[in-house]
């Protein structure tokens, strides 16, 4: 089947996958806001959700799944090459190796725990909003993209926080960071559903494409 040149795909291909990278660079760090405890790249991460969420909508889980594996593809490369550049001898006039470890140095659990959370929690939140537009025969966006959120976030703050801080931290900070960031994101999308609504309205018009995916096969390993 041929496929059509869509003039805006690979613009929110290319924002999904800096959002993705930059995110996860900046969940190295641990923020507070006042009891809360939470991983920086909550600041930017939910915003990736969004752009799931708008890729699913207009263009369908098919052409979704192909830009998580997209996604998910540039995470492992970012990972390795900041793990190779960590080990390789630093220079004798560069003072500067322990801040790079301290801030971009490979930690496995991490970057196990952000890999496993993606691909969880954005297939997670890909399929349900497919299956929910079917269902609601493309009624009610804001049905779709807060009922897929809260599940996909659900799933991806639970796996990240479980890989990457438990039997690290105190029980309690971990669930304080679950929660903490879980809500957050839950708000953000929330929030950005007017933007959202907006957002999707003008795609769907200007590349002339509303799909469903009535007859499509689920199964996240199959790229094609």
């Amino acid at each position: 089947m041929e496929e059509k040149n869509y003039k805006y795909l690979d613009i929110i291909t290319g924002l999904f996958v800096a959002v993705l990278i930059v995110s996860n660079i900046a969940s190295t760090k641990v923020a507070a806001f006042g009891p809360f405890n939470f991983d920086a790249g909550t600041v930017l991460f939910p915003i990736s959700y969004i752009f799931g969420d708008i890729l699913t909508e207009v263009y369908g889980y098919r052409r979704s799944r192909r830009i998580i594996w997209i996604g998910f593809l540039s995470l492992l490369i970012t990972a390795v090459t900041l793990a190779f550049v960590q080990y390789l001898p630093a220079s004798s006039g560069w003072q500067n190796q322990n801040a790079y470890e301290a801030v971009l140095g490979f930690v496995p659990r991490i970057v196990l725990a952000s890999m496993l959370a993606y691909f969880a929690g954005e297939f997670s939140n890909s399929i349900v909003l497919a299956k929910m537009k079917v269902w609601s025969q493309g009624k009610n966006l804001w049905q779709r993209t807060i009922g897929s959120t809260v599940l996909g976030q659900a799933v991806d703050s639970l796996v990240f926080s479980l890989v990457a801080f438990l039997g690290v931290m105190p029980l309690a900070d971990v669930l304080n960071i679950m929660g903490t960031i879980y809500i957050f994101k839950v708000l953000y999308e929330i929030l950005a559903t007017p933007l959202t609504y907006k957002l999707v309205k003008y795609l769907k018009n200007a590349e002339r494409v509303d799909a469903y995916d009535s007859q499509t096969n689920f199964n996240p390993f199959k790229i094609n």
